[in-house]
């Protein structure tokens, strides 16, 4: 009973920190912008193919299929970690054997995938100590961002330890009976097999204690950490854009005004009602979209984006990952006083110009790499477009040659300098 009162309570705390944290982070999307959500059949297709067989991961083989391993075994591993739930709270043990023969088989695949997984993350932290991968640095990668990286590894190793630890001492208890059910322990068993019952039972409860208190500390862990994807990526999948990537969203907003310009007689008729539009594009973070602050949320700096975008290959500053980390930067600064003082606070800082340049800005192509890449179906591009309206809308901030060629379809038609009537000339060498 003690020990019920004792994890109770521990739950109960847990659950109480994790709560706030996620209510704090969801009033900071009270200050983003609408963005709609439809086409559910669409979007449960995507998230199958992107979100649960990670057919992104997968273009990568080796790497990626380490990556979805890990994925996959979390998935399964997670089962049983509602069960210790269950056992805690009601004092029952390995409560979720009566769904057996199917408890048969999840006991079998989450030890084997706790396996696997403590495999695979050795490798990970290996790799991240001893090879130089280029996507892992950046400008942008603080050491702060390579200390959250180990943790988060270390966590996991030690979560797959101790449910490793867990399995094997239950099966030493049980005269190994279940080794059929754990294949990977009962290997490892022999390590108990000199030990009296009353040593093993108290490796047990140790175990026990220390997967399920890791899971708590875990939990809360994330929300301030890059891996908050652990719970972020897969709603981000579901609600991914579904329309084709390279497509532009129009502004509502500046096609209303455009049509007014072309038709006077309409400026006339507008009620009063009709509120200006707050701003053309994005300045600041309270001007993205609750989907773009929640790609944010979602980014797990991988780098992917920024290794295939040809700007940053070629020298140039932009860094697509830069981007959406620096809106949930910029929100991380700004939200609380926006929660605090109302969406008209301003502190004299913007997400354009004080985080991301203009330089970056001008340097996309636009040509949606980073977006094709992207493991959670992150669109930048549609971030970098907002901001560039900003720029051109509000701050008639435009780069001379882009200038010259707007000017050139003002005046001509087209982005040429040349007025239409001579538009052929360049034809007439070719037929003498």
């Amino acid at each position: 009973m003690i020990k019920q009162i004792i994890f109770g309570l521990t739950l109960l705390l847990t659950l109480g920190v994790f709560a706030y944290t996620i209510w704090r982070l969801g009033k900071f999307f009270r200050f983003t912008k609408p963005y709609p959500v439809g086409d559910w059949g669409k979007r449960i297709a995507v998230f199958a193919g992107v979100g649960l067989a990670q057919t992104k991961i997968l273009r990568r083989p080796v790497v990626g299929l380490m990556h979805a391993l890990v994925f996959w075994g979390f998935l399964v591993i997670t089962l049983g970690s509602v069960e210790m739930v269950i056992d805690g709270l009601t004092g029952s043990h390995r409560f979720l054997e009566v769904l057996s023969p199917v408890y048969t088989v999840i006991v079998f695949s989450g030890d084997i995938f706790a396996g696997i997984i403590l495999v695979l993350i050795s490798a990970f932290i290996a790799r991240r100590l001893f090879m130089k991968i280029k996507r892992f640095y950046g400008d942008e990668m603080k050491p702060i961002s390579k200390i959250d990286a180990y943790a988060a590894l270390s966590i996991i190793l030690l979560l797959m330890v101790s449910l490793l630890g867990l399995n094997m001492s239950w099966n030493q208890l049980n005269d190994q009976q279940f080794s059929n059910r754990l294949p990977v322990s009962s290997f490892l068993t022999s390590l108990f097999s000199s030990l009296p019952d009353d040593t093993v039972f108290s490796l047990h409860e140790v175990f026990w204690w220390m997967h399920i208190l890791l899971i708590f500390i875990f939990a809360n862990l994330l929300p301030y950490s890059k891996h908050f994807h652990v719970f972020t990526s897969l709603p981000n999948v579901l609600l991914s854009r579904l329309t084709p990537l390279g497509k532009l969203d129009h502004m509502p907003a500046m096609e209303k005004e455009v049509r007014m310009m072309m038709n006077p007689d309409q400026a006339f008729a507008a009620t009063t009602n009709d509120a200006p539009p707050e701003r053309f594009g994005v300045k600041d973070v309270n001007d993205v979209t609750w989907k773009n602050y929640l790609d944010a949320l979602a980014c797990t700096e991988c780098g992917r984006c920024t290794s295939v975008c040809p700007a940053n290959i070629t020298g140039k500053k932009l860094s697509p990952r830069k981007i959406v980390m620096d809106v949930r930067a910029r929100m991380k600064e700004k939200g609380p006083n926006l929660v605090k003082f109302g969406k008209d606070f301003e502190d004299g800082r913007s997400l354009v110009g004080d985080y991301i340049t203009a330089e970056e800005l001008w340097a996309c192509t636009t040509c949606n790499a980073c977006a094709q890449e992207c493991p959670v179906n992150i669109n930048q591009p549609s971030m970098i477009v907002d901001m560039r309206r900003y720029l051109v809308l509000e701050e008639a901030a435009v780069p001379s040659s882009l200038a010259s060629m707007l000017s050139n379809i003002e005046n001509n038609g087209a982005p040429w300098q040349y007025p239409a009537e001579e538009r052929e000339k360049w034809m007439k060498e070719l037929t003498r």
